[in-house]
């Protein structure tokens, strides 16, 4: 991961910020509607980890996570790519949709990333 420029780090810790909060927003929909919320919540749970692996690898900022939760955020984070892969497919060359996904796919690539080299230290 030392190979990625610093305009890269930017976009992919941006990236999972936007995501978090988007999923910040539908999780405080879906409790107001009494929906079950329970895989959202691990969702956002993986997607903090990420981001703070992230941070603790390009930004050397400490993180309180456990080996059992990297690596079971790891597991929610990569069951993520074929949702996101399949709806990059369906969007259209050079829309903002598609940009934005494949700053999602590649933020969540370099958190998966991260958590690897972590888990195999």
């Amino acid at each position: 991961m030392d190979h990625i420029s610093n305009a890269e780090k930017a976009e992919s810790i941006t990236s999972l910020d936007s995501t978090i909060r988007k999923c910040e927003n539908a999780l405080a929909q879906m409790t107001q509607k009494g929906a079950n919320t329970t895989l959202l919540t691990k969702r956002l749970n993986a997607l903090y980890i990420g981001l703070a692996l992230l941070e603790n690898i390009w930004n050397e900022k400490p993180h309180q996570y456990s080996r059992e939760e990297i690596a079971e955020a790891r597991k929610i984070l990569t069951g993520l790519f074929p949702s996101i892969q399949n709806i990059y497919a369906k969007s259209k060359a050079g829309s903002p949709q598609r940009t934005l996904l494949e700053r999602r796919i590649k933020s969540l690539e370099r958190a998966v990333q991260a958590i690897d080299d972590l888990l195999n230290k």
